[in-house]
C-alpha cells in the first residue's frame, strides 16, 4: 500500500539493466492500456450524447484537462510539459475516434435528428 503523500516518481525503482527497465515499463503498460480502453468507452458514450458533430471537439474542456493533468504531473514529481504533450496527442486521437463513432451512430440512425447542422 502506498503512503498518502508518496509521489508517483518516488515509486520508480532503481534498475540494474535495460531488461529490468523494460519489465517495469511493460508492467505499467499492462495497467495503462485497460484504462485507456475504458476512457475510449466514455468517448463512445459522449458521441451518443452530443447532438451535433461540431460539439465533439470542446476546446474549453481540452484546456481544462491540460491544466488539471499538468498540475497532477507536477504534484506527482513528473514533467508537466511531457504529460501535456502526451495528453494532447491522446485527446486528438480520442476526438478523431469520437468523430468516427458519431458518424457511425448517425449512419445507423442511432442519433437524434438534431445532429443535422445548419450553416451559420
Amino acid at each position: 500500500m502506498t503512503h498518502p503523500t508518496e509521489r508517483a516518481i518516488d515509486r520508480t525503482r532503481r534498475c540494474a539493466s535495460m531488461d529490468e527497465v523494460r519489465r517495469h515499463i511493460d508492467a505499467l503498460d499492462d495497467t495503462l492500456v485497460p484504462l485507456l480502453v475504458e476512457r475510449g468507452g466514455y468517448m463512445t458514450q459522449a458521441a451518443t450524447l452530443k447532438p451535433l458533430a461540431s460539439q465533439v471537439r470542446d476546446e474549453a474542456r481540452i484546456e481544462d484537462i491540460v491544466r488539471r493533468v499538468r498540475a497532477r504531473a507536477a504534484a506527482e514529481g513528473g514533467e508537466p510539459d511531457v504529460i501535456e504533450a502526451i495528453y494532447r496527442a491522446m485527446m486528438e486521437a480520442f476526438i478523431a475516434f469520437e468523430h468516427r463513432e458519431f458518424d457511425r451512430l448517425t449512419a445507423e440512425g442511432r442519433k437524434p435528428q438534431l445532429q443535422q447542422e445548419t450553416a451559420p
